[in-house]
């Protein structure tokens, strides 16, 4: 019999999201979200411990016997088919280098031995979540992107990752393509904001939400805004053409303020022949959820599973 549940698992930088996930109607139940923090510096068992703990906290409201598995969205790098952690050089999670995390978490949570815990890439997982229950659940080949932090992105062809082949760059990602004088990650991130307006302003900015506001009442930090729209429309293209991509979605806390780089982001992209459709995330922190909890089901765990090794 079909279970029609799963739990869907967002791992963060600094907190861990888990909710229940109805497959059949690729809704999460509201009544099942946990949150916790998470010391990402901590050792290998407060961090499983934090991790269970947020888990088990959704899994308490439904019946075990309804349960398809456990789907996790995990920063890397990371062995996605072995469920191990290979974290390090980075300052988060290094303490996890070498763990069985599906070992440690099912056995914290006292799971039967044939309960699967099915890993993927975060931003992968966000992407997938959106070509399942998103905006472009209607295309079947669209590019995601995530931006915050850092600069998150997948390639997805009928809801599968795609991450090898001449149609995207290496690792199915586009944050290490070189860049100007850096890297993708260093233009398209909040970084790229806070370092720009101490350029022209002299002044410290927290972050792209404050300079949202600012931009309310200052030229100056709009144009950066525009700027970045120009930019981001400017290196997306190619890759949006070359894989043949006819949506784009737009996720993490930077595109909370695509009011003020959507337009020309979408001039830039028509500009240069891509014909796509841009969605704004409405599904957000969301999608990753959806993402990760469809990994249980077994006729896509199927189409899937061979492209996590080149995650």
């Amino acid at each position: 019999m079909k279970k029609k549940y799963s739990v869907g698992v967002d791992i963060g930088g600094s907190h861990i999201t888990s909710a229940v996930v109805d497959l059949d109607k690729r809704l999460i139940l509201r009544e099942t979200s946990a949150s916790r923090p998470v010391d990402n510096k901590a050792d290998a068992k407060t961090i499983i411990g934090v991790w269970s703990e947020a888990i088990n906290e959704s899994l308490a409201t439904i019946d075990r016997g309804d349960l398809a598995g456990i789907g996790f969205a995990m920063p890397g790098p990371f062995d996605y088919v072995k469920g191990i952690c290979l974290i390090r050089g980075v300052p988060k999670y290094e303490k996890l280098y070498g763990t069985d995390v599906g070992k440690e978490i099912a056995g914290s949570l006292g799971l039967p031995v044939n309960t699967p815990l099915r890993f993927m890439n975060d931003a992968s997982s966000f992407a997938v979540g959106e070509a399942w229950a998103g905006g472009a659940s209607a295309h079947d080949r669209m590019m995601a992107i995530t931006l915050g932090t850092g600069f998150g992105s997948a390639f997805i062809e009928e809801r599968v990752p795609v991450v090898t082949g001449g149609r995207v760059p290496r690792l199915g990602c586009v944050y290490h393509i070189v860049y100007h004088d850096g890297i993708a990650d260093d233009y398209f991130s909040t970084r790229w904001f806070t370092k720009r307006y101490l350029e022209i302003s002299g002044k410290e900015a927290k972050g792209v939400l404050e300079l949202a506001e600012l931009s309310e009442i200052d030229p100056g930090v709009k144009a950066i805004f525009t700027e970045f729209g120009g930019n981001l429309g400017s290196f997306l293209s190619p890759w949006l053409l070359k894989f043949g991509a006819s949506a784009l979605v737009i996720g993490g806390n930077i595109s909370r303020a695509y009011n003020l780089f959507g337009d020309i982001l979408e001039t830039k992209l028509t500009e240069n022949g891509c014909r796509v459709k841009t969605f704004p995330s409405k599904l957000m922190e969301d999608a990753a959820l959806l993402g990760s909890a469809y990994l249980l089901d077994n006729q896509y765990w199927a189409n899937v599973k061979d492209s996590l090794k080149f995650m």
